[in-house]
């Protein structure tokens, strides 16, 4: 009995001790997890800051939602499976948005005319003369009428824009109606709805417009791709002109002027290959003409804009209407020579003369061209400067975000104008993005596959900037003509110089 007893009062004292120890491990593991590590655990914490115990703060992950096909395929009809609300990050630390460049200030100009009637249901109809679609959104969800097929895919690739934007921004477009033209030069005389009594014109979207018309203008079909002539969409393209851009620094080109394309297309283009290097004249351009059946037979081997910034300037020239090719000649580092051009698209009014470009004469290119070039191989670093101002311009200002966003605001702007309750016709069809690429293949496909929008944007539109006040419009309209003048006296002067040297 005393031997058990003996044995008892040993276990007991073991118990407490053990109990006291686990007790011990227990308080400290508490104490560490509310007050943090210890002394001897903080000495190692600085030496070797592994956590300090903040909890990082990570962006918000962005949705991704691929295309439905299996289920649009088994019911012919669009998934239902996206998002229907725009859900922007509401973290009270993220910075409000941007103001949208420049440029966006034009879709109130572009507007005007609307401004004081408003956009009625008949105004509307009256475009559908010339129009090749009629594109209708009602509660986020697109509707086409095609009247007529656009050249090549130019219209599929503008509705797959729209069909992007709604990706993009889903909830947040407005009900609206419009007709759309994408045929290149515009319709709309102005002078036909001038005076007191004039009637409101039709308002119609197309890709340019000039100072003689009212057509709205809007973001061309190639920034989704242009699978005719294998020109990919603009997300793709922007990086690898950008790559492109870094193979040959602006002093190890060639010191000339560049342009290729197709000059039977109008008579100026036809004016500028004459300006072409011959045994009696070297005018400083390299001018080739554009096969694309040939360059369609190789594999467009010889066509990749990006492998063409190697000289040191870039002729631009317009075409029948306004051109694609604007802005990927803008985008290399080469200074962009312009001949002067009757049409603008939705960016180019934000170009400024001697900043942006160098300003060409219509009527006298050859020698035009010829002055230029002996001016910024003369005055390196000012040319240097514009080339890399275009550069610049295009990289910050015209990235696929801020196209999105200038599609958004003008929608958006337009939809203000309309009197009328938007409804869906009854010959329109509903589009949207798996009804489109799912059914096609080739380029096609390819194209709209790389330029998906692949889920609703985390963060909101740019700011829409206020319009123009007439004095600063007035200021930089004036600001153009001066910088396009100077230039004019300095080639005129430049000219004069030659003729005396060559009768002394």
């Amino acid at each position: 009995m005393e031997s058990a007893a003996r044995f008892s009062a040993i276990f007991i004292v073991l118990f407490v001790l053990f109990g006291a120890l686990i007790c011990t491990r227990l308080l400290n593991y508490t104490t560490e997890t509310l007050f943090g590590a210890t002394s001897a655990q903080a000495r190692t914490s600085q030496s070797y800051p592994h956590n300090t115990g903040e909890i990082p703060k990570k962006p918000p992950g962005k949705l991704e939602i691929p295309l439905n096909c299996p289920a649009y395929d088994l019911r012919g009809t669009c998934p239902s499976n996206y998002p229907t609300t725009f859900h922007p990050d509401q973290n009270p630390e993220r910075p409000s948005p941007p103001t949208c460049p420049e440029y966006f200030r034009w879709i109130h100009e572009d507007l005007t005319p609307w401004a004081r009637t408003g956009i009625t249901r008949e105004m509307v109809e009256r475009a559908n003369r010339t129009a090749n679609f009629k594109l209708v959104i009602v509660n986020g969800k697109a509707y086409v009428e095609q009247y007529e097929k656009a050249f090549q895919t130019r219209d599929l690739f503008t509705v797959w824009g729209f069909l992007q934007l709604l990706r993009r921004y889903p909830g947040q477009v407005p009900d609206l109606e419009l007709m759309f033209d994408c045929v290149d030069w515009p319709v709309i005389p102005s002078n036909e709805y001038s005076g007191p009594n004039a009637t409101a014109p039709p308002p119609l979207f197309r890709y340019c417009a000039d100072d003689n018309t009212l057509d709205i203008v809007f973001p061309d079909w190639s920034f989704w791709g242009w699978a005719e002539i294998n020109i990919r969409p603009w997300e793709v393209l922007f990086e690898e002109l950008e790559e492109g851009n870094k193979r040959k620094t602006w002093l190890e080109r060639e010191p000339y002027a560049y342009w290729k394309g197709n000059p039977d297309i109008a008579e100026t283009r036809q004016d500028l290959i004459k300006c072409n290097v011959s045994e009696e004249h070297d005018w400083n351009a390299r001018l080739y003409a554009q096969d694309w059946g040939r360059e369609s037979k190789e594999g467009y081997n010889k066509s990749d804009l990006a492998s063409q910034c190697v000289h040191r300037y870039k002729i631009y020239i317009e075409g029948s209407a306004w051109s694609v090719s604007e802005k990927y000649i803008l985008a290399c580092d080469s200074v962009t020579l312009i001949v002067k051009p009757r049409y603008y698209d939705f960016f180019t009014r934000r170009l400024m003369p001697v900043q942006h470009y160098w300003p060409i004469k219509d009527d006298d290119k050859c020698r035009s061209i010829k002055f230029s070039v002996d001016w910024g191989n003369t005055h390196r670093r000012k040319a240097q400067a514009i080339g890399k101002a275009s550069s610049n311009l295009i990289q910050e200002e015209l990235k696929m975000d801020y196209v999105y966003d200038y599609m958004f605001h003008l929608l958006n702007e337009y939809a203000k104008l309309l009197q009328f309750k938007p409804t869906v016709p009854k010959k329109a069809v509903e589009l949207c993005s798996e009804a489109m690429a799912c059914q096609a293949d080739g380029t096609e496909k390819k194209f709209m596959l790389q330029s998906l929008v692949k889920g609703p944007a985390v963060s909101e539109p740019c700011a829409m900037p206020p319009p123009y006040d007439p004095s600063s419009l007035f200021a930089m309209l004036r600001r153009k003509a001066n910088s396009i003048k100077q230039v004019e006296t300095w080639e005129r002067n430049y000219w004069e110089s030659q003729s005396q040297s060559k009768k002394s």
